[in-house]
Formats: structure tokens, C-alpha cells, sequence
């Protein structure tokens, strides 16, 4: 059975998503093409290889960018059969079939698409039809799985990739892995929980370990470990992170961790210090109470200032994340959360396009099951692959409308993220009828070279 795995967009990284399953999909006697289009251009010639052509969408943006794909493919191979798996393949399963997708994947895919596979091999031996065959895999697994060491070797090159730059202006190779999947927490916004449920699932760590080894082998310097939360399993993570520094002691990394789980961890934090632990990142979302509490992150406005000092106590880079437009934001909230990340000086640490998120109601949120979402949210955008909703206040709508534009054109510019926090900082202040003093951002502050951070920022 010839298999093309086709990969849009995974954050500038080296898709795992492609990876994982050729490795499954070859053990199993299958030959596996793999199509980064993120990094490659389309190619219907390897659409019309294939039996069976499946498109990895472990998010939002990638979703989108694969649902245009499904024509193209139809043209150059109508026979093929299309699979779309990952984290938002269960969610979108309705639309994603009326656009021609046969299977849906979600979960723990591998395992599924390779009995997917393995179907359609016996009915093309016993000259069936394998269009129209019914999906008999289950659309989402949470079976635990032995993994096997991911097959980057059909990938594009790992320096074609994000880089992590380095205080000293240095870049390195920025490799990828994961050591979980899933999430214990059931955050209300959290595209991850339609899926998994308050279910994770870990990876072997000595097949966690092979694949960091056989990136290094290819030149990384630094390895992202893709975790929704590091320490859902902490003597997991850990028990790899000192295994990883043992054999490769000049190697750094990166985490991402619940705001709860640093505080409740705060011991093992200088663990990760020692063993090359770059920086955390954790999704704050807002600074706001009400707004923490509709989407039930499991912290509070206290808590993250007390991360903030607990970090810097330790010595490890911290890099929050945030939701800032929601259906409960206000200006004076908006402005506010602006003004305590320059009190804090995180203003060179925050990713602008942070700034600017609003946010996302996909299908099967649990934020529809908020009666004051649920008056609010027009039906599901196949546009946005999303459900519309407006604020109360047209103010704040055309605030964040605002703050889009002016992040990506600050981008566009190359301006650094202090410049750009300053004009969104300018633009909230006009939005509330105020104008910054001239010296209102002149205070010294963390200089963004001592921050590493990865080349391709763009969270979505």
C-alpha cells in the first residue's frame, strides 16, 4: 500500500505528526512518502503514488491549510483514499467528510493508521473498492500504544527548520519530540479536552531518548519537547530529562508546564535548571479573575505573580502565553494586563503576536457549556473552522482587529518586541482616551538578548 503522510503546518518544527507514523507504517510493510508543506511545495505526483493520502491537523491553522488540499488531491488521484488524523481531525469529523475525508483519526493515530492501512491493502488484493470502504477504525483512540522511534528520514533536513536563538545572537538546530500526549486538566478552552478528555498518554523514554539522539545526530542543539503540560507525568519527564543530560550535557531544551504544576513542582524546577532546561513555557491566558475562572485554568492572578518570582528565583526563563480577548475583556483589563507585563518587565518577553490573540471556539469546545457562550455564538464557520461570537462592547472588537494588524505589520518590519509591545501599548491607551506619558516605557528592562527564543513564534 502506498501511503503519502502530508503535514501543513506545525509551527515551524519538524512534524512528529509525520514522523511517528512512517515509522508504524513501514514496520508494517508499507511504503511511506511524507509531503511538508511548510517547508515543500505541493506535488500532485505524489497524490497520484498514492492509495491512501493522509493529512496530519494537530491544530487550527493546519486544519485550515489541509482543507484545500482535499481538491487538488481529488484531481491528480481520485481513487486515493483521504484520512485526516491528529487533534483536530474527531472534532471537525462532519465537515471534514462532507470536504471527501474517508477516515478520521484522533488520539492515539498511529496504531489506527495502520490498521487503516492494512484494510485497505486487503481489499485492493481482493480487487475492492476502496473508496467507498467504511471507516472501521475508531475516530478517536486512547489505547496506550508502544511507540515506536519516529522515521525522520523521509523529512525534510532539521536545519530547514526553527532555530532557537541564543542570547549571544548565536542560532542553533531546533530538534522536536514528545514525551506525552493528552492532558490531565480539562482547561474550558483547551482544544486538547474534546479529544482526550483529562486522559495522557506517555511515550517510552528510551524511545523518547532515540529520537532526541537521532536528531542530534542531525545537527540540533536544542530540543523542543511538545508536551501540552511536561509535568502531567513529572517522574516521566524527569526521569528523561536527567537521561538526556547525562549523555548529552551541552544539549538545552525546552518545556511547557500549567502555571499550578510550577508551583506545586517548585522543587524539581531547579532539576530542569541543571539538566539544560532553556525555558518554560506556560499558558497564563489572562490576568483577569473572572476571565481564569469561565475558562477553569486552575490558577489565579496571584499565582502566576508568584511564578514569576519563583522562576526568577531559580534562574529559569519563563515565556507566558496568553488569551487576551475573550467575550469578558474589557479595555481597562486589556490595558491593564499590558501595563503589569511592563511592571514585570516581560514586555521583551512575551511574544507580540500574543498580544493579539482572540479567543477560539472550535467544535466541540467546552465553552459551549456556558449558557452565556452559548447566547453569544453564531452556528460553526467552516470558514474558521470555528463558531463566531462578538463582544459586547464593539470597542474591544475593533481593539483587537487593531492590534492584529499593527503586530503583523510590526513583524513585517522587523521591529523588536519592545517597539511593538510599545504601539500596542499606545494603541490601548487611545482606545480608553488616554495618552501615555513620553518616559512611560523608558524604565530599564530584562533586554530581550538575554531571552532565548525560537525563530518561528507563531502560536496557533
Amino acid at each position: 500500500m502506498n501511503v503519502l503522510l502530508i503535514s501543513t503546518y506545525e509551527l515551524g518544527r519538524q512534524p512528529f505528526g509525520l514522523a511517528s507514523p512512517a515509522a508504524w507504517l513501514r514496520q508494517a510493510g508499507h511504503a511511506v512518502r511524507c509531503l511538508d508543506l511548510s517547508r515543500e511545495s505541493f506535488d500532485p505526483a505524489q497524490a497520484e503514488w498514492a492509495n491512501l493520502v493522509a493529512f496530519h491537523v494537530p491544530m487550527h491553522t493546519a486544519t485550515r491549510l489541509a482543507a484545500g488540499l482535499v481538491e487538488p488531491v481529488r484531481r491528480a488521484n481520485p481513487r486515493a483514499h483521504v484520512c485526516f488524523y491528529g487533534l483536530y481531525a474527531p472534532v471537525n469529523e462532519p465537515w471534514l467528510r462532507r470536504l471527501g475525508a474517508q477516515t478520521i483519526l484522533g488520539g492515539e493515530f498511529e496504531s489506527g493508521l495502520v490498521q487503516l492501512a492494512n484494510r485497505l491493502a486487503n481489499a485492493q488484493s481482493a480487487q475492492m473498492e476502496t473508496n467507498a470502504s467504511a471507516q472501521a477504525e475508531p475516530p478517536i483512540s486512547l489505547a496506550r500504544q508502544q511507540f515506536l522511534v519516529p522515521d525522520r528520514s523521509l523529512l525534510v533536513p532539521l536545519d530547514r527548520y526553527a532555530r532557537l536563538r541564543l542570547p549571544d545572537g548565536r542560532e542553533l538546530v531546533s530538534g522536536y519530540t514528545e514525551a506525552s500526549r493528552g492532558c490531565k486538566h480539562r482547561c474550558r478552552h483547551c482544544p486538547i479536552v474534546p479529544v482526550y478528555d483529562g486522559v495522557f498518554r506517555v511515550v517510552q523514554p528510551e524511545i523518547v531518548l532515540e529520537d532526541i539522539r537521532r536528531q542530534v545526530r542531525a545537527g540540533a542543539g536544542h530540543i523542543t519537547f511538545g508536551d501540552p503540560d511536561f509535568f502531567n507525568g513529572p517522574r516521566h519527564a524527569l526521569e528523561i530529562v536527567r537521561a538526556l543530560h547525562a549523555e548529552f550535557p551541552d544539549l538545552g531544551y525546552d518545556v511547557t508546564i500549567k502555571v499550578e504544576h510550577l508551583l506545586a513542582r517548585a522543587p524539581d524546577l531547579a532539576v530542569l535548571r541543571d539538566t539544560g532546561c532553556r525555558y518554560v513555557t506556560t499558558a497564563v491566558e489572562s490576568l483577569d479573575e473572572q476571565v481564569l475562572t469561565k475558562l477553569e485554568k486552575g490558577h489565579t492572578r496571584a499565582d502566576f505573580l508568584e511564578v514569576i518570582a519563583l522562576m526568577r528565583r531559580v534562574g529559569l526563563p519563563l515565556q507566558p502565553t496568553f488569551v487576551p480577548f475573550t467575550p469578558w475583556t474589557t479595555l481597562d483589563s486589556y490595558l491593564d494586563l499590558l501595563e503589569t507585563l511592563a511592571a514585570l518587565d516581560l514586555d521583551e518577553v512575551v511574544a507580540p503576536v500574543q498580544l493579539a490573540i482572540r479567543l477560539l471556539v472550535p467544535a466541540g469546545s467546552r465553552l459551549i457549556e456556558l449558557d452565556e457562550m452559548r447566547q453569544i455564538l453564531g452556528p460553526f464557520d467552516p470558514a474558521t473552522l470555528a463558531h463566531p461570537w462578538s463582544h459586547a462592547d464593539p470597542r474591544v472588537d475593533r481593539l483587537q482587529q487593531e492590534i492584529a494588524a499593527l503586530v503583523e505589520n510590526a513583524h513585517s518590519r522587523n521591529l523588536s518586541r519592545a517597539e511593538t509591545f510599545a504601539c500596542v501599548h499606545q494603541a490601548a491607551l487611545r482606545a480608553v482616551g488616554r495618552v501615555a506619558p513620553p518616559a512611560a516605557l523608558d524604565a530599564p528592562r530584562l533586554s530581550r538578548a538575554a531571552i532565548p527564543f525560537l525563530t518561528e513564534p507563531w502560536y496557533c
